[in-house]
């Protein structure tokens, strides 16, 4: 291992990640599983993504996030899950000082967006339930693309905050992490010394972030449930449901997940535990997002079968 000294400590130049387990039997199954949803998550979400581009009728709010859902999703998995594939057919699997701090900056920036999404796609459906009248002059396109904008500016805020903070950490000793990528809390572990303010200032813009985006989501959806509830058609009430029932699983997956890994305290759960989360929410939910998506709504489903029938006839 490369080292520069200084100050009496061995500064630490590179980080060996231990990954999820050392038995090789399981090694090689998680490697053929993972691996699989891997590529199912890009050709999902890459499918999905043209469609949206391609299907007129898909031009609409709703979709535009989604595309864009669909493209941090896929972004998202792969800045953790190829190196982790990696780690599976060494015996070290080592990450660069820098490469470390990228990682962990390149998670945080698309973390940061895709809850903001999410939070942006609860108002377009609380839009479109609640005042259906206003939403074509509500939700123009200049409209989304302000939406989209904010939720880059905030997720670029959050992980420049993270960045500085991994910065400002000081390793002299050990540089093994027990995790499969370069997550905040597991490189605070190893860290000889840390700069406390940065420390909270990255915890409280995370923290804003969650909190903001879960109040505008819930906010949006107490809205849509009483004006459901004042519908006297049953039909209507159904339609309604089934806009917003993709969203809903989509939030509770994501927001459950990182839950459990962020906020829980620790002593709650074991590492190997908080390991299989972010393996759920890393590398699960990119994958099940594009199915949950187009199984659960009927626009994208004729969509495909529209430009499907086009290709073939």
């Amino acid at each position: 291992m490369d080292s520069l000294v200084e100050k009496n400590h061995t500064a630490v130049t590179d980080f060996i990640l231990l990954g999820l387990t050392h038995d090789p039997v399981l090694l090689v199954f998680l490697f053929i599983i993972i691996l699989c949803i891997y590529l199912v998550t890009i050709c999902g979400n890459l499918c999905t993504i043209l469609l949206v581009r391609v299907s007129t009728q898909l031009h609409h709010p709703m979709y535009f996030f989604l595309s864009h859902l669909a493209f941090v999703d896929m972004v998202f998995s792969s800045s953790v899950t190829p190196n982790m594939l990696l780690n599976f057919l060494v015996d070290k699997n080592r990450i660069s000082y820098h490469g470390c701090g990228i990682q962990l900056g390149t998670v945080v920036f698309f973390g940061a967006v895709e809850c903001f999404l999410l939070a942006a796609m609860a108002y377009d459906r609380f839009m479109a339930i609640c005042n259906p009248l206003l939403y074509s002059t509500k939700m123009t396109t200049q409209v989304c693309v302000q939406l989209l904008i904010i939720a880059y500016i905030s997720g670029f805020l959050d992980s420049s905050s993270f960045t500085i903070s991994f910065c400002s950490l000081l390793f002299c000793g050990p540089n093994r992490i027990n995790h499969f990528f370069c997550d905040f809390a597991p490189l605070r572990e190893v860290a000889c010394s840390e700069d406390s303010v940065l420390i909270l200032l990255s915890t409280l813009t995370a923290g804003f972030i969650v909190v903001f985006t879960v109040i505008v989501i819930a906010v949006s959806y107490i809205y849509i449930l009483i004006t459901i509830l004042k519908m006297h058609s049953t039909e209507g009430r159904h339609k309604a449901f089934s806009t917003c029932t993709s969203h809903l699983t989509a939030v509770t997956l994501f927001y459950g997940t990182i839950t459990f890994v962020y906020v829980l305290p620790k002593s709650s759960y074991s590492t190997d535990q908080n390991k299989v989360i972010s393996v759920f929410y890393m590398v699960v939910i990119p994958m099940l997002n594009p199915l949950i998506y187009s199984l659960r709504n009927n626009e994208i489903k004729s969509a495909l079968k529209r430009e499907l029938g086009r290709k073939l006839f």
